[in-house]
């Protein structure tokens, strides 16, 4: 903590909230602009889309199976800690991609090896917020995670640039260099609770700050997981999110490949997705906000069964006009159900083990990660055509967010 910090009229938690933009712009940047690199592995390797999209699927899998496990090391070890060694592995994963020169090993280590470092990132980027905030946990959620939208906004474009001017691998270390840059700052402001850095917090908590769980045993902390974890409200959010997110993995893996199949320009796909973040990024600060007053669970279930309805749309899109209007409503929508995922995951299950449960529900992501964009490019290696998948996708992803309604309604009982 720098000493300026201490002496400025600002609350130390809006620095926490810019430390958590930079990690979560580069977890998503790096994980989302894949789309962009799917078609050179394609003809490097010259596997199916099928098999290529395995790469992505076992990313997403281990950044998010390895949430469950790193939740419990932040709170014991410290966000400061956890994301120094979360940089380590980054850079080791993303180096060896960059020299990597067969199929397997850029499975390795864009999949395994960068994957952990981008979990880590990812359960400090999103789970601290909510120890620092209380009463404007949704805006102050929504603005750390709208990094996700500007990662998606820049990290694309730009790597559509960089990748016909200099490769792809080459486009790897040069992310290597960026992202080891934004994250230097993000060391150097993040900081685990109120407590711990003996501010006062009773604006954002009148009734008691969070518990600090430094204290807090293995055994203790796995059992209160478990019990969490075995009540009906949250195996209807996990399996929800199951559901909602397959929509955002398939989008994210094919939308690039699926446009410039169907005769667009292949840049309609890349600034698809440069609009998507854009949106996103935008609604994060307002949905976020708004959902404060008007229920943070209820908006998250609209905007979920919004990305559910736009992603049937997209099997019908025929132009290039239409991608970019799908872009925007998906966009918007994926901004609000983002912005919310830790602040409805502290409003259901609480907040005093946030980093442990939320690590335990976000492995949802790393099933539907893993499952659906190989399941897309399976479906259209058998149909030559992706509409099927865009349309079932999109079914899971409404009925997932009647799930965590249903999840809501048993928590208030």
């Amino acid at each position: 903590m720098y000493p300026w910090t201490r002496r400025s009229d600002v609350y130390y938690g809006w620095f926490v909230v810019g430390a958590c933009f930079l990690g979560s712009l580069v977890v998503f940047g790096l994980s989302y602009s894949f789309g962009v690199f799917f078609d050179r592995m394609l003809v490097e390797f010259g596997r199916s889309r099928g098999e290529t999209s395995l790469v992505f699927g076992v990313q997403t899998f281990v950044m998010y199976f390895g949430a469950a496990v790193i939740g419990g090391f932040v709170d014991r070890y410290g966000t400061r800690r956890l994301l120094l060694c979360g940089m380590g592995f980054l850079g080791g994963g993303l180096a060896g991609v960059a020299v990597s020169t067969s199929f397997s090993q850029v499975v390795f280590f864009y999949g395994v090896v960068a994957s952990i470092g981008l979990s880590v990132i990812y359960v400090v980027a999103f789970a601290t917020v909510p120890r620092w905030f209380g009463r404007r946990r949704g805006f102050a959620g929504g603005v750390a995670s709208s990094g996700t939208g500007v990662g998606m906004l820049l990290a694309t474009p730009a790597a559509s640039v960089f990748v016909a001017a200099v490769g792809w691998r080459r486009t790897y270390a040069l992310f290597l260099v960026v992202s080891f840059a934004l994250l230097a700052v993000a060391v150097s402001f993040i900081a685990d609770s109120p407590r711990r850095l003996d501010i006062d917090a009773t604006r954002e908590f009148p009734d008691g700050l969070v518990a600090d769980r430094r204290a807090v045993s293995w055994r203790t902390q796995l059992r209160e997981a478990v019990a969490v974890a075995r009540t009906p409200s949250f195996l209807l959010v996990f399996l929800g999110w199951v559901c909602i997110y397959a929509t955002l993995y398939v989008v994210f893996a094919h939308l690039v490949v699926y446009t410039a199949g169907v005769g667009m320009a292949r840049n309609v796909g890349v600034w698809a997705l440069g609009l998507v973040g854009a949106a996103t990024s935008l609604s994060r600060l307002v949905i976020g906000l708004v959902s404060d007053r008007l229920g943070r669970v209820r908006v998250f279930v609209v905007c979920s069964a919004v990305m559910g309805v736009s992603t049937i749309a997209l099997a019908t899109i025929e132009s290039a006009a239409a991608v970019f209007a799908f872009a925007l409503v998906y966009g918007t929508a994926y901004g609000g159900n983002g912005a919310l995922l830790s602040p409805l995951t502290a409003d259901l299950f609480g907040a005093e083990n946030i980093n442990v449960v939320f690590g335990l529900v976000s492995v949802s992501f790393a099933i539907s990660g893993l499952l659906a964009p190989p399941s897309a490019g399976f479906v259209y290696d058998t149909f030559t055509s992706y509409d099927p998948a865009f349309a079932g996708v999109g079914v899971l992803g409404v009925l997932g967010a009647g799930m965590v309604a249903a999840a809501d309604r048993l928590s208030a009982t």
